[in-house]
């Protein structure tokens, strides 16, 4: 290991030491219950609600999965992804935060999303209860191996170590952590995280802007690729086995690719994931005051608009300082394109700090995600199913062996050293929205909604995801559009259909309903 490499290590290890202080602070509150583990006593400020539900939602994808797709085929993927999803954003803390936060305290003081869905309908056999406890645990499982691909490729591309390694070590802090704290420690934790990388993100960008001659230099660069700057067409890497090839140090680029409306309103689609992520959600039933929640919207919405444009712009940026760089010629090389400006720009000790930012997403993120699937399988299905008469200690227990079985199948899928960030947490991001976005948006405000409605969602959303991405994507054509939007799309029509052919609610769910939109 080079001088330069141990002086980056050294300011990454300092970080670490003050992630574990934070864990280890909060680790005495969060045995005090369940409640104040998962949920973490319902005390965070505005600003922690919001930068923290930031932080744990975007993860390592948006320091590297983002830049990496900017990189790689130009504006267009990356600019209408960040649009989707800045604008899911406004929106879910607009329409979504307050009536939840009312809600999940009127519906028995619910303090998880499962919790929240099966108390809306006054279950008595926890279907919903169950089924989205397990749905939580399938796609936060993916969520977290994503993490842990972030992980391993961070440390092989920084020390040269060995992929494999790195992700298991990456995997065993983050499950260390998760014990120590639970969400307080999560969310405070997150705070500081939410800070370390947009300060990074734009630390990179100007920088590095400056260093290649100003913004009319990348701009300039992008231009003469072709698609490489459009919005409505996508830039085309000639590749032989995966490698981008180069000429006398040029890359080599076929013609633009169409990047039509479909494709738009697919990457848009992107936004509709906002409704359904449980880690966002959790945020709005966990702020103090739902008089807060404006305030922590303007926060969370500056916070994401700016990080999303920065880390878009580094992807161009990248391509103006590194237009064939060997370590960035392949779709999944591409992703470390922040790594390598980091150490181009900045003295090792800096460069350490600035890459932090990378271990700050991926920690805030798996953390979140690691915390939630417990929480699913030990609060929700043990306690709330097999065994209602579980102490908050027996609860606790089994969460934790709960952690360690998520923490290892995540580690088993992020097992291929070649995966990419991006499609890895594509594929949870949309299980999530579709699964639950429409069943929380509807709800919230649709008094005839019932449980069997909740239900027929529900699993229409989740095993859609799963249909259209293995059975009718590859088909190719309009089937070729994320999969999110259309089972968002087929969730809702469920809900109003199986709802309308149904029962409706009883008086008591109904008056509920009343009470929750009153107290907003």
């Amino acid at each position: 290991m080079t001088d330069e490499t141990l002086k980056i290590l050294i300011a990454m290890a300092g970080y670490i030491l003050i992630i574990i202080g934070i864990g280890v602070y909060f680790s005495k509150r969060s045995r005090k219950s369940t409640e104040d583990y998962f949920l973490g006593g319902r005390s965070l400020g505005p600003w922690v609600t919001a930068m923290s539900a930031e932080a744990s939602d975007m993860s390592g994808w948006l320091l590297m999965g983002l830049p990496g797709v900017a990189y790689w085929c130009g504006l267009a993927d990356a600019f209408w992804t960040a649009v989707g999803l800045a604008v899911g954003t406004y929106i879910n803390w607009l329409i979504v935060a307050k009536r939840l936060r009312s809600y999940s305290i009127v519906s028995g003081d619910a303090i998880t999303v499962p919790d929240f869905l099966s108390n809306r309908f006054h279950e008595k056999k926890k279907i919903i209860l169950s089924i989205s406890a397990l749905f939580i645990l399938i796609f936060f499982t993916v969520y977290a191996a994503s993490c842990f691909v972030t992980c391993g490729k961070l440390f092989g591309t920084l020390f040269g170590f060995s992929y494999h390694s790195m992700m298991i070590a990456g995997a065993i802090f983050v499950l260390v952590y998760t014990f120590l704290g639970g969400f307080l420690a999560e969310s405070a934790s997150d705070f500081m995280q939410s800070i370390v990388m947009i300060i990074a993100l734009l630390s990179v960008l100007i920088i590095g802007t400056a260093n290649v001659g100003g913004f009319g230099a990348v701009l300039d660069n992008a231009k003469a690729i072709p698609g490489f700057l459009s919005l409505n067409s996508i830039a085309t890497p000639v590749v032989t086995d995966g490698v981008q090839q180069a000429a006398n140090g040029v890359p080599l680029f076929g013609e633009a690719g169409n990047y039509g409306l479909l494709t738009i309103i697919s990457t848009l689609s992107w936004g509709l994931g906002y409704f359904g992520m449980p880690q966002v959600l959790l945020r709005f039933m966990a702020i103090r005051k739902g008089s807060e929640l404006k305030r922590s919207r303007r926060i969370a919405t500056s916070w994401c608009v700016i990080s999303l444009i920065s880390a878009v712009f580094i992807g161009l940026l990248g391509r103006a300082m590194f237009p064939a760089n060997e370590a960035l010629n392949t779709s999944s090389q591409a992703e470390n394109v922040f790594i390598v400006l980091s150490q181009t720009l900045f003295p090792p000790l800096i460069a350490g700090l600035v890459m932090a930012g990378i271990l700050a997403a991926t920690i805030s993120s798996s953390d979140s995600y690691l915390l939630i699937a417990a929480s699913a399988f030990s609060k929700n299905l043990y306690a709330g199913v097999f065994k209602k008469s579980a102490s908050d200690k027996q609860v606790m227990l089994v969460s934790r062996i709960i952690l360690v079985i998520i923490a290892i199948i995540g580690v088993i899928i992020a097992w291929d050293e070649n995966s990419v960030i991006f499609k890895v947490v594509s594929f949870a991001w949309a299980g999530f929205g579709a699964t639950f976005g429409p069943a929380i948006i509807f709800s919230l405000f649709w008094k005839r909604m019932n449980r069997t409605g909740a239900i027929a969602g529900m699993l229409t959303g989740g095993v859609m995801v799963f249909v259209w991405k293995l059975l009718l994507k590859p088909l190719g054509g309009v089937f070729s559009i994320y999969e999110l939007f259309p089972a968002f799309i087929l969730s809702c029509a469920a809900i109003v259909i199986f709802s309308l052919l149904t029962k409706e609610p009883s008086k008591e769910i109904q008056q509920e309903f009343d009470k929750a939109k009153a107290s907003c």
